[in-house]
């Protein structure tokens, strides 16, 4: 009864830290200690192990649809059999689960619409990318790319190869809410019609 208890302790709290999802540092904590999800600020839609299973690495200013989902393994095709008994110590096939290193990364203002998929051959996807809804990603994503369709393919760059370039200098997903904010009030092109020029204005105006 006690353990019973303390788990329904342990989910209001995370319900109650979920209301606050975008800066919750308790929430972050939990899913990075317990889970191997590992969250930047003001990013959501990732604080759900079952749906996206660590370990997974995601950046800051994330959006993250609340039906996408990430499979982190395959079955093991070239097994006597593909059933989970064999990587899941609860059929007391095998002693310990399958235990497995590498990361899904996601950096920072990546954006991944609703019911996409991501299968185990993408480990990375890049800053600033767009994944469209209904989306199955079974390679790595570059950054700032908008893929979509099943298999997800590349439909275009969100910006040309200069102000992408720019955009990664300015390194803008490090300001926080406040500094945003300001930034949006006193220079709002630079924000919404962001180009080279703008960007490079905002830079010499901050180094000085």
């Amino acid at each position: 009864m006690t353990g019973l208890i303390a788990a329904l302790i342990e989910k209001a709290k995370i319900r109650l830290w979920r209301r606050d999802q975008f800066t919750s540092a308790p929430l972050r904590a939990w899913f990075r200690d317990r889970h191997r999800v590992d969250v930047g600020l003001y990013s959501y839609g990732c604080f759900d192990q079952w749906r996206m299973p660590g370990p997974i690495r995601v950046g800051r200013y994330c959006s993250i649809a609340n039906s996408v989902r990430s499979a982190p393994i395959n079955h093991p095709t070239d097994a006597l059999t593909t059933h989970p008994a064999l990587y899941e110590k609860q059929f007391g096939v095998v002693d310990a689960d399958i235990y497995y290193d590498e990361p899904l990364v996601i950096e920072d203002d990546v954006w991944i619409g609703h019911n996409a998929l991501i299968l185990p051959g993408c480990k990375y996807i890049g800053r600033g990318a767009i994944i469209g809804a209904g989306a199955v990603v079974t390679r790595n994503v570059d950054r700032y790319a908008i893929v979509a369709g099943n298999p997800a393919r590349k439909l275009r760059d969100r910006f040309p190869a200069d102000l992408a370039e720019a955009i990664e200098a300015s390194r803008w997903w490090e300001l926080d809410l406040v500094e945003l904010r300001a930034l949006v009030r006193d220079r709002p092109d630079t924000v919404f019609h962001p180009d080279v020029a703008r960007l490079a204005s905002w830079q010499a105006a901050r180094s000085r």
